[in-house]
């Protein structure tokens, strides 16, 4: 991204989830009933769009995150995780609900995970919160949601942001069954494997195999699907093009957790740039591929210098 042009940023929107992640470490899950002895235990900012959010403000971009938030010693952290990374907020108060929070398992083997998220406030952002932020969302260059708040919500934006020529990226996460309506609003979706596999009913554990369900998503309207492809890097695919990103390795894996919210926030950092698809695609690997060798979800997110000295070594 780096180069001698003066680089001319557009604001990227991005409405979704804040909630505190408890984070423990043991070397398998515990069955039903079951107590065992965990390794760690860390509490720290999460949520897919407060950490897709960080990541593109951590690489520069100029970022607001509209959510909700309960008014607890959370949404503190909230904030404060914002401001560090240079994240602007359009936050709705709500102090009958709470900050959410979010249960995380992380195997200490192998750095896979498995997450409970609980909302909380999140789950109260309407289509009217979002009418009330209409200018925010049409006055972006990139708007970015994911599916943790309501799929009323994320339509209704997506909406506004479409109607505006807004780009709009849809990560598609959790995963959902969506109607149609909401495919057609999407310049980008960027489902991982799994997500991939909910929305079409097709198997998704090679590139060929990613190929065809990004297939069936474009003839549902979707403008270019970007699959996130795990270790394998990710697939970019439109009518016009199909190109496998390799993974960009940054070292041994510590966890993934972040990574999936990492790669869509330095994908719209650099879309707001007006990097083209492909090398947008490529330096989004890279900002994922420095996330997995750091603990944590926020905190593992890397800048701008960091990724381009990433990429600069090939």
């Amino acid at each position: 991204m780096a180069s001698g042009k003066p680089v001319v940023m557009k604001p990227v929107v991005i409405l979704g989830v804040f909630v505190a992640d408890t984070a423990y470490r043991a070397q398998r899950q515990p069955r039903m009933g079951e107590t065992i002895l965990g390794t760690s235990f860390t509490l720290g900012p999460g949520g897919k769009g407060s950490n897709q959010a960080v990541a593109a403000g951590k690489l520069g971009a100029d970022v607001t995150f509209l959510t909700r938030l309960g008014v607890d010693p959370f949404a503190d952290m909230a904030r404060q995780t914002w401001a560090q990374a240079g994240v602007k907020n359009a936050v709705i108060d709500t102090p009958e609900s709470y900050t959410g929070a979010a249960y995380i398992f992380v195997e200490e083997t192998t750095g896979n995970n498995a997450i409970i998220v609980s909302p909380g406030a999140a789950m109260l952002i309407s289509p009217a919160d979002i009418e009330a932020n209409a200018a925010l969302i049409s006055g972006a260059g990139v708007f970015v949601t994911q599916l943790e708040q309501p799929i009323e919500a994320a339509m209704r934006a997506l909406e506004i942001a479409r109607g505006a020529g807004v780009m709009t990226i849809l990560n598609p996460a959790p995963a959902a069954k969506l109607s149609d309506r909401i495919y057609t609003l999407c310049d980008y979706l960027t489902p991982n494997e799994t997500e991939t596999e909910e929305l079409t009913g097709m198997k998704v554990s090679s590139v060929d195999e990613a190929r065809r369900a990004a297939d069936k998503l474009l003839e549902k309207g979707v403008g270019t699907v970007i699959v996130t492809l795990g270790d394998k890097g990710a697939l970019l695919h439109s009518k016009d093009r199909s190109d496998h990103v390799p993974a960009v390795s940054a070292g041994a894996v510590v966890e993934t957790t972040g990574a999936g919210d990492a790669f869509n926030g330095g994908l719209a950092a650099a879309l707001s740039r007006g990097v083209e698809p492909l090398q947008a695609v490529r330096f989004a690997c890279a900002v994922a591929g420095i996330s997995v060798t750091r603990p944590g979800t926020a905190p593992s997110m890397p800048t701008l210098q960091e990724v381009e000295a990433l990429l600069a070594r090939g």
